[in-house]
């Protein structure tokens, strides 16, 4: 279950902050350098909501765009982005653990204080469960500065586990195929 909770919120903090592969012609804006604190709220889903930090700066938001768009594309067969009068709009479709997940997000706020993630997903089953539709809002605010000891790309998550963003080899290794 840990293993399971893990994986969704790091799926769920890729989604949310990184762009579209391949859609260069939009960009997400890089997020304020600092301390992220990002909420979780979810609706049809057995997961808990939860809260997590991720500890930012402007080079590690663009490294997460490049470095792991090579994973997003070994698992998103649809990852579309588009800027709209109010925000953005992604939509996309994934496939991990036998599980394939269709998303639509709608992305609103400034990048400076705060930013607003509203996702809608259709899961299409496999060995998660049978198939379910959720909804979940991320809600991110920037706190301030990295608290003393944090290096750009920390992330807390909760319980207290901590791991860096950067450190792609165990994060490939927390998600199942």
């Amino acid at each position: 279950m840990a293993r399971r909770i893990l994986a969704f919120c790091l799926g769920c903090c890729l989604l949310t902050v990184l762009p579209a592969p391949g859609a260069r012609a939009v960009e997400m804006p890089l997020r304020k350098p600092g301390l992220w604190e990002m909420k979780l709220v979810k609706t049809g889903s057995p997961l808990p909501d939860m809260t997590m930090q991720h500890c930012t700066d402007e080079t590690t938001d663009k490294e997460m765009s490049t470095s792991f768009s090579p994973m997003s594309k070994e698992i998103c067969s649809k990852r579309d982005i588009q800027q709209t009068a109010t925000g953005y709009v992604t939509d996309s479709v994934c496939s991990v653990a036998g599980a394939s997940t269709t998303s639509h997000s709608d992305i609103v706020g400034d990048f400076n204080s705060a930013y607003t993630v509203k996702i809608t997903s259709h899961s299409g089953g496999g060995p998660a469960g049978p198939p379910r539709d959720s909804t979940m809002t991320v809600e991110a605010k920037w706190l301030g500065a990295c608290k003393p000891g944090q290096k750009p790309g920390d992330i807390v998550m909760p319980g207290g586990f901590k791991l860096n963003i950067k450190d792609m080899e165990k994060l490939k290794g927390l998600v199942p195929k």
